[in-house]
């Protein structure tokens, strides 16, 4: 199968638009006021150039693959009309996903209190529930906005029971488990769910998914806190190799292409199973579809892992030694609106991303443009890394953050369109993915230490700012598109009301 050329140059187009000013702010940074070793600079340059083809094959890879699998066993699970194989099915995907999730590893090796396997299990079953209730919640019309105030309400009532030192790592898992592996598929499962309804409201429940997977692995990760008592989630930060030539600095890469090569394997095996029996049992795919799933497959094997060595042997280094330089300037507030410029342009090259912002605008039919769900994240994911700066540099508990922001966010779902409340805390899950696990936490932690704070308290915690934001920007996009549409609404004379977006009218002039 060959692709459409105009699609691949599209694709690189957009992978070339997310990730070039983020090169061009670093370089920046470099030659002014952070000056960096030439190794770290040239590992750099390396890992974006295998960020940018691993982005564009991950985005091909998804849109061939892991959307049209995931919108299959939606509709077929659907149709089953068995509520007992539907709930069986949903758990056990959100579990064999969530441990396919790379960042999952990363995330345990965080936790030394508790065992590695315990809080991935602890986390899968966490997802596994809450898919089993995103579920539930479409086919029985459950209003979204309902079960976020209950669910975030159950989340700070547990965190008043857990030890400080834990809360950040408990609020990042959120946004840590729901990466490019998760939020694909889940994102199409949702479209496959809510394609066999045919009420009105069926768009608005096709999102929401991954906002509630979101919240299994802070409770998850939280109840472990209780159970363990951890006195500190102690934390070691990776050194930054020091390369002195071309050969080291080939060394380097070739030393995590291994890793990433066994990682991906390991985590699209588990999706490609269960695919595969599935495939057995409803046999309801065409040989030539099941041809183009696979080689999507292929396509986004390679992607993730050149994409996740370019950022891990990379972009890591280079974002730990950018944080502890700036952060040790005599003007270190400068940090916080250079954080906040690079936060502006990273979420752009979040692989989930791409995959959101296109299935919004395919959903809504282009009345919620990409370009505008693009603006918004970027803006909300902006504030974030600006407050997160902040409490790098001030030591502020993270609650005195989260707990405020959290209240905005579900005040806001009372006031907008349903389904921008769905795709607002579906976006905060998205948007924190492995490019802010592997530059922006470096870059806090890198700064943190160059202050003298402490890491797990200060610098952990970026994770959960960056899922937190996009929940208000968001929904602040949906009041202002409401309110335009009420104001066009009554200007129109003649015009055609069509409710389509749940409570907002949209008119056709």
């Amino acid at each position: 199968m060959q692709l459409n050329r105009s699609k691949f140059k599209e694709k690189l187009k957009e992978t070339l638009k997310a990730v070039f000013p983020i090169i061009a702010i670093v370089l920046l940074l470099c030659f002014t006021i952070a000056p960096i070793s030439p190794s770290i600079l040239l590992a750099f340059l390396i890992g974006a150039v295998l960020l940018i083809v691993g982005m564009l094959l991950f985005s091909i890879g998804a849109e061939l693959s892991m959307t049209p699998m995931g919108e299959r066993v939606g509709t077929t699970m659907t149709k089953s009309k068995n509520l007992f194989v539907m709930i069986l099915v949903s758990f056990t995907l959100g579990f064999i996903i969530t441990i396919s999730e790379p960042d999952l590893q990363v995330l345990a090796q965080q936790v030394p209190s508790v065992p590695n396997m315990v809080l991935i299990l602890a986390v899968a079953a966490g997802v596994g529930c809450f898919l089993v209730i995103a579920l539930l919640r479409m086919l029985f019309g459950v209003a979204l906005s309902h079960l976020l105030l209950v669910f975030y309400a159950v989340v700070f009532i547990l965190a008043y029971f857990v030890p400080e030192d834990f809360l950040s790592v408990a609020f990042d898992s959120g946004g840590v488990t729901t990466g490019p592996m998760t939020v694909p598929f889940i994102m199409a499962l949702g479209v496959g769910i809510s394609a066999i309804r045919s009420d009105k409201h069926a768009a608005d429940d096709s999102f929401g998914l991954v906002s509630l997977c979101s919240i299994g692995p802070i409770i998850a990760v939280l109840i472990l806190g209780m159970i363990y008592h951890p006195e500190s989630a102690d934390y070691v930060p990776q050194s930054i190799p020091y390369i002195e030539n071309s050969v080291e600095l080939w060394g380097l890469f070739s030393e995590g292409f291994p890793t990433y090569i066994r990682e991906m394997a390991v985590s699209l095996l588990p999706i490609i199973l269960f695919f595969g029996i599935f495939q057995l049992i409803s046999r309801d795919i065409k040989k030539k579809a099941l041809i183009k799933i696979i080689i999507g497959l292929v396509y986004t094997y390679v992607g993730l892992v050149l994409f996740l060595t370019g950022v891990n042997v990379g972009f890591m280094p280079a974002g730990n030694y950018l944080g502890q330089v700036i952060a040790g300037l005599p003007y270190a507030w400068i940090i916080v609106p250079i954080g906040m410029i690079i936060g502006y342009f990273i979420v752009l090259a979040e692989p989930a991303v791409f995959v959101l912002t296109k299935q919004v605008e395919e959903i809504t039919s282009g009345a919620i443009s990409a370009k505008a769900m693009g603006t918004s994240l970027s803006i909300g994911v902006s504030v974030s890394i600006g407050l997160a700066m902040i409490r790098v540099l001030t030591g502020i508990s993270i609650m005195w953050f989260v707990v405020p922001g959290y209240a905005i966010a579900l005040l806001l779902t009372f006031f907008v369109p349903k389904i921008f409340t769905a795709i607002a805390f579906d976006s905060g899950g998205v948007a924190s993915g492995p490019m802010t696990a592997t530059f922006l936490l470096p870059f806090a932690m890198g700064a943190c230490s160059a202050v003298g704070g402490n890491i797990v308290t200060d610098a952990f915690g970026v994770v959960a700012m960056v899922a937190m934001t996009p929940l208000i920007t968001i929904q602040v996009l949906g009041l202002i598109y409401r309110l335009k549409a009420e104001r066009l609404q009554k200007e129109a004379v003649g015009g055609l009301s069509i409710d389509m977006y749940g409570d907002m009218e949209i008119i056709e002039l």
